[in-house]
This record gives C-alpha cells, structure tokens and sequence, in this order.
C-alpha cells in the first residue's frame, strides 16, 4: 500500500511538532519505594517533522505507549529515545496527566488510607538534551493567623491547593514534593481519620497557623535546597471558608 505519509512536500516549512494528544490509556509507574501503581493517564506525544516529509506516522505513537507504559520517571529519556527513534525524527515530546495516589498513615489510629494528587508531567528530548517539567497539585489545610489572634476561641481554617511546578533533567519523586507541601502547611489532608484523628488534626492545624503567603514562603525555602531543580514555580490557593473568595499566593524562581 502506498505510504502517503513518507511522500515528499515541497513547501520547505519544518513542524516543531507532530503527534496525538488526549490518549487515554493506563500506566504504570514507578514509586519511591520501588512498587509500581497503576493509574489511568491522559498522553500526548509528538516529534518534529523534517520539511521535506508530508506527514508523521501517527498509529506509532500508540505502538510506542502500548508496549511501553510501565514508566520509570527517572529513565524518561529513553522512553523518548524510543518515540524519537520509532518516528525518525529528532526531537520528542511527551506529556502525562494522571491521578497519583500518595499511602497515608493516620496520625493516632494509624489507619492507612490514600490520597490523590493530580499530576500534570512534561519531558522533552531536544538535541540529544533531556529536560522535564512536572506541575503536582498537593490538598493542604490553612488555619488563619489573624483569625486565631483576633478570637477567644477557635479559628477559621480551610482546605487549600499546593501547585508545584518544577523544570529539572533529574526526576524529583512525587512523595517529596508532597512533603514538602504537607510540611509547609497548617495540617495534612487525610482521606480517612477516625475521632481521635479528627481531634489530633484539628489541634495540630490551631497549633500551626499559616497565611497562603507563609505557605508558600516555607515551601520555597525547601524547593530551595534541591541541587537539581533549574526552576520552579509555586502557588497557594486558600478555598476560604468565611469569604466569597480565594486567598492567593505565588513565586517564580
């Protein structure tokens, strides 16, 4: 059959960039503690395309994804070796969205439970140099400063967002950058606490009061300490449980 795609153009205009996006499939990744969890992922893949060619050959994409979906975020780069290589390009690209399920350990019964973090993965191979950037969105609590100082009891306190996101060429685990997040607020979130877990979180939040913008200072001064991130970006969301707003807070480094 006649291969359309791999016919001559002769408009002389190079693609930075032919591929597929929104490909649902499952992955496997590979955790800190050496175990793998599976997760549906939402992927987009491409490579560039040589002026001189018509088009790039799409179904591939998923060939490479298919035989090719247990991932091991610190071999990334071979992973697009492979999708360069398949093409016959020069460049590859892939991106990955996909729930990430931290195990959690309640703090007074113990209860083991997990929590869901979305993480939205970048790599690229461009001119034989790797490079990737990877934005994980981490549920805090925040318990107000100046609602504590200002009240005879309690204090107004709400779920709130960590959105890290870091360029790096050395992959930072998942659960780092989740506790550095947990770290840097009022209190963790949990998926299941019993009575004595409630009591222990809620005391712990009181006793740990935070702005968005103390959040987001504290975790910049972690983000600070890895060698290997080139830059990164953090953002602090405040869902407020006493405004018709959001409080907010963010750094660029």
């Amino acid at each position: 059959m006649k291969d359309v795609q791999e016919q001559k153009d002769y408009r002389n205009v190079y693609l930075n960039e032919v591929g597929i996006k929104k490909l649902n499939f499952f992955i496997d990744i590979k955790k800190k503690d050496g175990t793998w969890e599976t997760t549906k992922a939402v992927i987009g893949m491409s490579v560039d395309l040589d002026e001189s060619q018509k088009g790039t050959h799409m179904s591939r994409f998923v060939d490479v994804i298919q035989d090719n979906n247990r991932l091991d975020f610190n071999n990334m780069d071979n992973t697009l070796k492979i999708i360069r290589d398949r093409l016959e390009a020069k460049n590859s690209y892939i991106n990955l969205k996909f729930d990430y399920f931290i195990q959690k350990e309640a703090p007074v019964s113990k209860k083991i439970s997990y929590l869901d973090v979305g993480v939205d993965y970048k790599a690229w191979l461009k001119d034989d140099n790797f490079i990737s950037e990877m934005t994980v969105n981490i549920p805090i609590t925040t318990l107000c400063p100046c609602s504590k100082e200002i009240s005879n009891y309690s204090a107004h306190n709400q779920r709130a967002n960590v959105a890290l996101t870091i360029r790096t060429d050395k992959f930072i685990w998942i659960e780092d950058l989740v506790k550095i997040a947990e770290e840097s607020s009022s209190s963790p979130i949990y998926a299941m606490l019993k009575r004595p877990d409630e009591k222990y979180v809620t005391e712990y939040a009181f006793d740990h009061p935070k702005f968005v913008e103390d959040v987001c200072r504290d975790v910049k001064l972690k983000l600070d300490k890895f060698k290997n991130i080139k830059n990164y970006e953090v953002e602090v969301e405040s869902y407020e449980s006493i405004h018709n707003h959001s409080a907010y807070a963010k750094v660029i480094y």
